[in-house]
């Protein structure tokens, strides 16, 4: 028998997250420049070797990602936006690093060197030991030919920090490349993980959520404000946000409609927004110029048309307002060029798009901006505005959003998209606010609460607990006969524990789990005598597996028994209805519709195995079946028709509202057959998956005794009420005998 320690560390190996393989550094170490949160990040990101930084706009990531390069290499690469790689330059020279800026991989030096995203392709397979992805959110807005190339193009860089404001919450991509391009998880992994795909949307799984978050912290920091991990928010208040939506009028008439300020929507799709955003442009001109001359200070107009930008700075130039403008024509250096112009005061105007100069830029400079339009994107409407408000800004913001009245409904849209994503980001928040202090306190991230509990009695004993660790607690060649259903290799079904054998991140770990189980069965096993394991087959997913159609479940558990040390000995096959399973599972395979529309995609329902094997050696005792000749001609069969699906024990009372399927217990038919079959009376018969107690409702009823294991206390209490009630019932039974 393997020692509890070599289990405590397969249990240790099974969490998910990254393993630390960084720096250890001190606050010494780190520019005094930063604030001690900042310092705390720092240390934490460089020890982890890879680790994101999702910091709220403001929290001074570009400090902390500059003290991480160069800290975490000798030779490190900064990916940067066009306009962020000046002026992460110029924040570097606060900190006293040098940061050389390259075109391609034969400009790089030792230090910390920067270049743009668009320059990807000339640095693969350049000389370096970190890479930083600069508004690292990038990986979900780039072409997917960029992101695959920031993915698989720098795998080999063995430091990898990303570093972005915090994602929106209910965006898996951007999380899941993330995860991907620091090397934790694939995103395919992380889907099959943790998420269901339902109603054509991804959704975690009942139990995951806490699982989810704890793996997340484990390789990202997600940071709003200083308290989120425990520090002090001194200086660092958001200054008040008000925000003004002028609708101005239009000549946009769409056909058939008599009022189209009161439209839900604008027909033609991308063409009628066009055309609508068109119609309106010199009434939107007007109304920018008059908020203009009316509010002191610069302001950043956002354009979304050339024509918006033409028409913006003819009228400008009419007023003698100064200005530029940053358009997608102009070369690189006459962007930056234009950009430094605005930053230094030196205009009182910049026109550009938010694509251009919306994400990862610091305006903070300047505290008024202008919408000279809408699309419905949320995203380019919270970057854009975050360029201005964030932490460091002094004066109130003013955002001013300037649209149509038949473009009403875009601004709706939008707006609605905003109250909902900072709900979601607020219970995320607080989510990862508790288990990221715990980080910094050093204390251990973990929210599932393992216990342990044994109920004992002449007829049978139940134990609450890991069946790894109380199988020990058992004696050698002492069951007479176990029968049971493991977990069939589904995450986050049932419980959120590393012990849960079905939570494994892949068939290796499960078999590598499910074989401490198989050894200890061989051991506590009388020679000569049966294990019967319930399985069936486990379907693949295209999101998980690659493919569809099925893995072979069945016979990995029949190789891993007889790895062990079992014989396999003999299997029955259990019938199915279709109907029913098509219900259950939604598979296509079973529908009419699919079998009409392509029945290259249908196939038969799957059904279910009873797998015997015996433990090498002589059966001392003998098993007289208490069974008919015409009972064993049926029983003998290689397939068992008849046995009733409905019948179970009642679920209703174990099931938990976070369990992601219903429990599905053995057929009690089955179990009896099984029991029957193979054990006398009075012997003991054991299941390490106990469940709701249905192999102990059974023995019980057929006068054998039981022993049981359950991981899940819901499942534990009404397993011992279960098997409690039908040892009260035969008792009964044989009193009136």
């Amino acid at each position: 028998m393997l020692k509890a320690k070599s289990y405590e560390e397969f249990l240790a190996g099974k969490k998910h997250g990254t393993v630390e393989y960084g720096l250890c550094i001190n606050d010494d170490d780190i520019h005094p420049k930063l604030y001690t949160f900042q310092k705390a990040m720092v240390k934490w990101a460089v020890k982890k070797g890879s680790a994101a930084i999702f910091a709220g706009c403001g929290l001074g990531k570009t400090f902390m990602q500059l003290e991480w390069a160069r800290l975490s290499g000798e030779t490190s690469l900064i990916f940067a936006p066009l306009f962020v790689a000046r002026q992460t330059i110029r924040e570097a020279e606060k900190l006293g690093i040098e940061v050389n800026f390259c075109k391609d991989k034969s400009d790089i030096v030792i230090g910390v060197n920067i270049t743009n995203y668009e320059k990807a392709q000339k640095f693969i397979d350049c000389d370096i030991d970190a890479i930083v992805l600069d508004e690292s959110s990038i990986l979900k807005s780039v072409d997917g030919k960029t992101r695959e190339l920031l993915i698989t193009g720098f795998n080999k860089v063995p430091r990898k920090l990303a570093s972005t404001a915090t994602p929106a919450p209910n965006d898996t991509s951007e999380i899941g490349n993330h995860a991907e391009f620091l090397g934790v998880m694939t995103r395919v992994e992380m889907l099959a993980t943790y998420f269901v795909h339902d109603d054509g949307k991804w959704r975690l799984k009942g139990h995951a959520h806490n699982a989810f978050f704890e793996w997340m912290v484990s390789w990202g920091l997600f940071v709003n404000r200083p308290s989120d991990i425990g520090f002090d928010d001194d200086g660092y208040n958001l200054p008040p946000l008000k925000k003004e939506v002028i609708l101005t009028d239009s000549d946009f008439k769409p056909e058939g409609v008599l009022f189209p300020a009161l439209m839900d929507t604008i027909p033609g799709g991308l063409t009628g927004r066009t055309q609508a955003r068109r119609k309106s442009i010199g009434h939107r001109v007007d109304e920018a110029i008059d908020r203009i001359l009316e509010t002191k200070g610069q302001f950043i107009i956002w354009t979304g048309l050339n024509l918006e930008s033409g028409m913006m700075s003819a009228r400008l130039k009419n007023k003698s307002i100064s200005f530029v403008t940053v358009e997608g024509k102009d070369s690189d250096e006459e962007k930056a060029d234009n950009i430094d112009i605005f930053l230094d005061g030196k205009v009182r105007v910049l026109i550009t798009k938010v694509k251009i100069a919306g994400f990862g830029m610091n305006f903070q400079s300047s505290h008024n901006m202008i919408f000279l339009g809408m699309n419905d994107s949320y995203e380019m409407y919270y970057q854009a505005v975050r360029r201005q408000y964030r932490f460091g800004q002094k004066k109130q913001v003013n955002v001013f959003v300037i649209v149509s009245k038949p473009e009403n409904c875009i601004i709706k849209n939008v707006f609605q998209k905003e109250e909902k994503a900072k709900l979601m980001s607020d219970k995320m928040a607080d989510k990862f606010r508790g288990l990221e202090k715990d980080i910094f306190s050093q204390k251990p991230v973990n929210t599932f609460l393992y216990s342990n509990d044994v109920y004992q009695d002449d007829s049978f004993t139940a134990y609450l607990g890991d069946s790894v660790e109380t199988m020990g607690e058992i004696s050698d060649n002492s069951v007479d006969l176990s029968v049971f259903s493991p977990p069939f290799m589904s995450l986050y079904t049932y419980s959120a524990t590393e012990r849960d054998i079905g939570n494994c991140s892949s068939e290796s770990d499960f078999f590598k789990h499910f074989n401490y189980i198989i050894k200890s069965l061989l051991r506590i096993t009388k020679p000569g005598r049966r294990a019967c394991v319930h399985v069936a087959q486990v379907a693949a997913m295209l999101s998980r597996d690659g493919f569809i159609g099925l893995k072979d479940f069945r016979g990995k558990t029949i190789q891993a028994f007889t790895d062990a040390g079992w014989h396999f000995f003999r299997e029955v096959c259990i019938d199915k209805c279709p109907q029913a399973q098509a219900i259950r599972t939604k598979s296509k395979a079973l529908l009419f519709t699919q079998m009409r529309k392509d029945s290259s995609w249908s196939g038969p329902a799957l059904a279910d195995y009873i797998l015997t094997f015996r433990k090498p050696g002589e059966n001392e005792i003998p098993i007289h079946p208490d069974i008919t000749n015409e009972m064993w001609i049926e029983w003998a069969r290689p397939i068992w028709y008849n046995i009733r699906e409905s019948d179970t024990l009642n679920t209703r009372e174990a099931k938990s509202n976070d369990d992601e399927r219903h429990i599905c217990p053995l057929q009690l038919e089955t179990i009896e057959r099984c029991i029957r079959l193979w054990s006398n009376k009075g012997e003991t018969v054991f299941s390490p998956f106990m469940g709701i107690g249905s192999e102990g409702y059974m023995a019980a009823k057929l006068e054998r005794k039981f022993i049981g294991i359950e991981l899940k206390p819901e499942y534990y209490n009404v397993a011992v009420k279960n098997i409690k009630k039908a040892t009260t019932t035969m008792q009964l039974t044989l009193d009136i005998k």
